[in-house]
């Protein structure tokens, strides 16, 4: 059996064993992301030996240390990132996935601030070069790398317009930056966003929906424009027009943060320590949705299915 309802809270599992270069983490807190649904069903690109824990991200402190690892020390604050096993209070991830956490951040906060906003910046950053007046249509802007999107171009001194399902997620994306909104189930998409840039079109699509949505964003772009294609959250993978490249000069870029991270270390590492000083200053304030306890995780998991969640949705071993 495989889906949400397969999820079941197991009581004193056995301990992982330790390899030289991993550590291990009392985890405080989970991060619950759309590809943790995927996983569970078994349509993610990772298909995990069952049984396992999903859970891509998570934040705690350090309780062991591999004889390898000499740059993290027990007692350390931490997130991690991992591909699954981030339900559960305790988790043995190799050192180089951990990032010390700065102390004026929750548990709660870091174990949903590294996937959506470090993959927000390097969408916007390093795939699409995002200059200031730039203008962002960012698609789903109220879910969790939606808001996180709008936020940091905001700080980056672009132009966002916000679109999503409903006034109440709208009215969300403008207390946190988007300065025009789109409620895409009773506006055209294409029209109102051409009328909100006076015809000229929009320089980035943020997408992390896909399906129609991503025709009717490519329609809105203006020369020179690029497409950002960062996930699929309406369950359909939009085939791109490709003539619609050609005549508008523009560009679809794929947005791969995970590989990114693997290929070019010091550019990630770069762009977390960016996030954390913007965090520590003020510019950044991740929106919770809620913090569930972990026998709550399929709830948690339906509600993120079911897009009910607006920013993130954080699951606890404390509570």
């Amino acid at each position: 059996m495989t889906g949400i309802e397969s999820l079941e809270l197991e009581e004193n599992a056995p301990t992982i064993p330790l390899n030289p270069d991993d550590v291990r983490i009392d985890v405080h807190a989970c991060g619950v992301n759309y590809p943790d649904t995927l996983i569970v069903a078994g349509k993610y690109q990772f298909k995990p030996q069952v049984p396992f824990s999903p859970g891509g991200e998570v934040a705690g402190v350090i309780s062991e240390v591999g004889s390898n690892v000499n740059q993290l020390e027990v007692g350390q604050r931490v997130a991690a990132v991992v591909i699954f096993g981030g339900y559960a209070d305790e988790l043995v991830v190799p050192a180089q996935s951990v990032v010390p956490i700065p102390d004026s951040m929750s548990f709660t906060v870091a174990a949903g601030f590294m996937i959506t906003y470090s993959t927000t910046l390097y969408a916007l950053q390093q795939r699409a070069r995002l200059q200031p007046k730039d203008t962002v249509l960012v698609l789903g802007a109220a879910g969790g790398v939606g808001l996180a999107a709008v936020e940091i171009a905001t700080v980056m001194g672009a132009r966002v317009i916000a679109a999503a399902s409903s006034d109440e997620k709208l009215a969300l994306t403008r207390d946190y930056g988007a300065t025009a909104t789109i409620n895409y189930e009773t506006e055209n998409l294409k029209s109102t966003t051409k009328a909100l840039t006076n015809g000229r079109g929009v320089d980035v699509v943020y997408d992390p929906v896909g399906g129609a949505f991503t025709d009717a964003a490519l329609r809105t772009m203006a020369w020179g424009g690029r497409h950002l294609v960062v996930g699929f959250a309406s369950g359909e993978i939009p085939a791109i027009r490709a003539n619609l490249l050609l005549l508008k000069g523009c560009e679809a870029v794929g947005v791969f943060w995970g590989d990114f991270v693997n290929r070019e270390p010091d550019v990630s590492a770069a762009n977390t320590e960016r996030l954390f000083t913007w965090y520590g200053e003020g510019r950044l304030r991740p929106h919770l949705h809620g913090v569930w306890p972990l026998h709550r995780a399929k709830d948690a998991l339906h509600a993120l299915e079911e897009r009910k969640v607006r920013g993130k949705l954080v699951l606890s071993t404390r509570t």
